[in-house]
């Protein structure tokens, strides 16, 4: 199990990118990470494409030091995400404790609107590359770009590059 004893968490909320949850959960979770995924307060919540996914926490009762990584699925649950002050406080504190910070598609809203982004290369799916252009960031247009601790990337089609930085870097 290449990272064993690693704990993940997952963020979900409404109308969240089917693939872009599930296949973090289960890839992690095959590689031997701990994985816990945590909502805004409901127990269950649906995707795009209309699967659920039944939380095991909310954010409100996480903290990032319990954490080796943070993974933001994309689809529009970002746009909810982002004005939660508990993710935003997650992620922020996650990423300046040199935690693992993963966000695929429109999940880059939610470390932008962390103030996390400023000086760093990261990409995201296009539609809203001009806001981490604005944040800061220098947007980047390849499948996976990690700085730092901070791993992004653009669509589903992404996924398995995604996924081997983040357990890449979780096994440092």
């Amino acid at each position: 199990m290449e990272i064993s004893g690693k704990k993940v968490l997952i963020f979900a909320a409404d109308e969240y990118e089917d693939l872009e949850l599930w296949y973090p959960r289960l890839r992690l979770t095959e590689a031997g990470a701990k994985v816990t995924v945590a909502g805004l307060g409901e127990k269950t919540y649906k995707g795009r494409k209309g699967y659920p996914v039944e939380v095991d926490t909310n954010v409100a009762d996480c903290r990032a030091e319990d954490f080796d990584a943070v993974v933001i699925p994309g689809g529009f649950a970002p746009d909810r995400l982002r004005r939660s002050e508990h993710v935003l406080t997650i992620v922020r504190d996650a990423f300046e404790s040199g935690k693992v910070v993963a966000a695929i598609c429109h999940a880059g809203w939610v470390p932008v609107s962390a103030g996390i982004v400023k000086g760093k290369r990261m990409t995201c799916v296009s539609a809203i590359k001009d806001d981490v252009k604005n944040a800061g960031a220098e947007y980047v247009d390849q499948s996976v770009v990690v700085d730092g601790n901070l791993i992004t990337s653009r669509v589903p089609a992404d996924l398995p590059d995604f996924c081997r930085e983040i357990i890449k870097a979780l096994k440092k």
